[in-house]
């Protein structure tokens, strides 16, 4: 028996890991799964970004990178950010990581000390809270419900400020309700934090482009705001890039100095291959990914329709991202087919088991109500899936 860490020890696993993990146990035993439970584009990564690593391999790109990313990619980042967020950044303000879940986990340690407070707005993506908790930081987290739209008011957020608050975390598009803060709800929610001006914002952007409600506005556009909040970014959704691993941070120069001290110990620069091919990614027009903007709102009018006829599941049309986050609480108490239904990981549970549909559990977002569906899947696999679980519920 080895003496592991307190810190392994209290850190939860990830539910939407954990979940795929049993999907792909129940498969390999011949079941016929059909997995709801992760947030992955089912698209090929575009055509144009992979011949942009093929020529890289070609040129023999296979050293290590610059702790903080090529010069190259920092360009086009900065360029991005410029024209889809008028944003200006200059390099001392980029830091390319591993992915968007390690930007957040830099920021983290670099910003937090024990007993600091992170207000994190429920549903709160699946991660927020283990890392903040692994920078010895305290999430708060700020329920809100489908009838708000998933979205945490001005008022609520001033409620939730202590003298101890260092941080506020939130991503919009949101993972897991899809909800999108206007701007005028993020100039609501700025008009509060200008009033405290040690508290540092994360605003994680990185379903950015799949929106389906009109322009997309950054926490950092804002005069008063832009030196107090890190903006972080990648590829993994927009662009269909979840295993090249490449995000990315616009941060106030001394938090990026920060970020980029820690990754040096820890992982030093990202992978040179996926660094290359993101400069073109980057450079490209958005139109050339808007094909599959155009598909995820086209299944998402179909995940909606198909489960506003079942009943139980209270929905809130997502307006970004590709999931659907419904209330499923009318099912707690009951016994459906033999299953005791007392929360929500026991209905996700039951779905996977009965219906053979892999689901999240809201648990694991911050909102013990709920359940969420990733409609990052094919048409005729959506369809099936919502036929399976409004034949499973059919009893309660």
């Amino acid at each position: 028996m080895y003496n592991l860490s307190n810190r392994i020890k209290s850190m939860s696993t990830s539910q939407t890991l954990a979940m795929a993990a049993k999907s792909r146990e129940l498969k390999a035993e011949g079941k016929d799964i059909i997995g709801l439970s992760l947030g992955e584009p089912d698209f090929n990564t575009p055509d144009f970004i992979k011949e942009a690593a093929i020529r890289a391999i070609n040129e023999n790109y296979n050293s290590y990178t610059p702790v903080d990313g090529y010069v190259e990619l920092k360009d086009a980042i900065i360029t991005k950010f410029k024209r889809d967020n008028g944003l200006t950044y200059d390099r001392s303000q980029i830091v390319v990581s591993t992915g968007a879940k390690q930007s957040l986990a830099n920021v983290a340690m670099v910003m937090l000390n024990p007993g600091d407070e992170v207000i994190l707005p429920c549903p709160y993506w699946v991660s927020y809270a283990e890392i903040v908790k692994l920078a010895e930081g305290v999430p708060v987290e700020v329920p809100t419900t489908v009838e708000t739209n998933f979205k945490m008011t001005p008022e609520q957020l001033e409620k939730a400020i202590t003298p101890k608050t260092k941080m506020l975390w939130y991503s919009s598009p949101c993972n897991p309700s899809g909800m999108v803060y206007s701007k005028e709800e993020l100039r609501a929610l700025a008009d509060v934090l200008v009033k405290y001006p040690d508290i540092v914002v994360v605003s994680d952007e990185i379903y950015e482009h799949i929106n389906f409600v009109g322009e997309h506005a950054s926490m950092a556009q804002f005069e008063d705001m832009y030196d107090r909040v890190v903006t972080v970014n990648g590829v993994s959704k927009a662009f269909a890039m979840t295993g090249w691993r490449i995000g990315y941070i616009g941060a106030p120069a001394e938090i990026a100095r920060a970020c980029n001290k820690m990754q040096g110990q820890i992982t030093s620069g990202a992978n040179c291959i996926a660094q290359r091919a993101v400069i073109t990614a980057l450079e490209a027009p958005v139109s050339e990914i808007q094909y599959m903007i155009d598909r995820f709102k086209s299944r998402r009018k179909l995940i909606i329709d198909l489960l506003s006829e079942i009943p139980g599941f209270v929905i809130t049309e997502p307006e970004g991202a590709f999931y659907v986050f419904p209330d499923v609480s009318e099912f707690f108490g009951r016994t459906i087919k033999g299953h005791k239904i007392n929360d929500a990981t026991d209905f996700s549970m039951f779905l996977l088991e009965e219906a053979l549909v892999a689901t999240v559990t809201g648990d694991a977002f911050g909102s013990p109500n709920c359940i969420r569906l990733s409609y990052a899947a094919s048409e005729a696999e959506i369809e099936e899936a919502m036929k399976r679980i409004k034949n499973a519920v059919s009893e309660a």
